[in-house]
């Protein structure tokens, strides 16, 4: 073969190992994001071991029709359960939320818990509020509400003055109040096919100011008599919140919300059990032959590049 064909020929074998390379990377990486984009939460590339997975939601942006207002101090969501009292009696404010988290702390949306009701009961001054008195929150979220998730109160970023940019509750908002009105709200009860699978962590009032979001919703969680169960408003203090936490208890579940190890990875795909303690082994290469992932196909493809280019060597001799 004359040296200017090599030269052809080594340059065109070059481009095609890149290019090959280059689609097994991206294949394998887009097949494990674009399955299902609501899988991980925020700023996490770490699989935990849950029973249900993260519901991950953007915040409405400045040109989102749902976000309302900011100050700098605050961000403020259009909520579809907001409603205005009247007559209008004055300038108080209530946000009334409840968040279910998984067992990693995550919220979610209550896919796993079906059929499944929390009620917070609340005061005489929130009772001409056509979804309180009591406030009733229906599993899955996704099934009963245009906007399953409508407040952004947890987490912190550069980018917000409050919030971290995604939603993880479900609220209902009170304006038009007294500023010398009480809020009141009681205990969480949850009925319905899976209430044993949620536990409740605590409440987390907040009164008379901006709600501080930079809280981790389990640790900030208190019983609710030490919450307080009620705040009363008054001049230039005129708004008042609280959330009820909740979470999918892990004694009910069998998930812990750690890290998933290569080990139960593995075991749980190659082995399953029929109930009676057995467990019946899985061919490990059924189905392999379907596809090759990641870099397994690029890898072959560039072994035949190479055959073929040392063949045609051979054959120019």
């Amino acid at each position: 073969m004359d040296r200017s064909r090599m030269f052809m020929l080594t340059g065109l074998f070059v481009v095609l190992c890149i290019g090959l390379v280059g689609v097994g990377a991206v294949g394998g990486a887009s097949d494990s994001s674009a399955a299902n984009p609501y899988v991980m939460p925020p700023d996490s590339d770490t699989e935990l071991n849950v029973s249900e997975d993260a519901y991950v939601e953007l915040a409405p942006g400045p040109d989102d029709p749902y976000y309302e207002a900011s100050d700098g101090n605050w961000v403020s969501y259009v909520n579809p359960r907001d409603e205005y009292r009247e007559p209008y009696l004055g300038d108080g404010s209530a946000k009334i939320c409840v968040t279910l988290l998984n067992e990693a702390g995550e919220p979610i949306v209550g896919e796993t818990v079906p059929n499944t009701t929390v009620t917070l009961p609340t005061g005489a001054s929130t009772s001409w509020h056509s979804h309180a008195d009591p406030i009733t929150v229906h599993y899955p979220l996704t099934d009963h509400y245009d906007r399953p998730l409508d407040a952004d109160q947890f987490g912190t970023t550069d980018d917000l003055p409050q919030g971290d940019g995604y939603m993880d509750s479900h609220c209902l908002e009170f304006h038009g109040l007294p500023e010398d009105e009480t809020v009141e709200y009681g205990e969480v009860d949850i009925d319905g096919e899976h209430a044993d699978r949620i536990e409740v962590v605590g409440y987390i009032q907040q009164a008379h100011d901006t709600w501080d979001t930079d809280i981790d919703p389990i640790e900030a969680a208190e019983p609710y008599e030490e919450a307080g169960g009620s705040w009363t408003y008054y001049p230039e203090g005129s708004h008042g919140q609280v959330v009820a936490v909740l979470q999918l208890d892990s004694e009910e579940t069998g998930a812990d919300g750690d890290p998933v190890s290569e080990d139960e990875d593995s075991s749980s795909s190659s082995s399953s059990t029929d109930g009676t303690g057995e467990t019946d082994d899985v061919d490990g290469d059924e189905g392999s032959g379907d596809e090759l992932p990641g870099f397994g196909v690029a890898a072959a493809l560039v072994a035949l590049a190479l055959a073929a280019l040392f063949g045609s060597r051979r054959w120019g001799r």
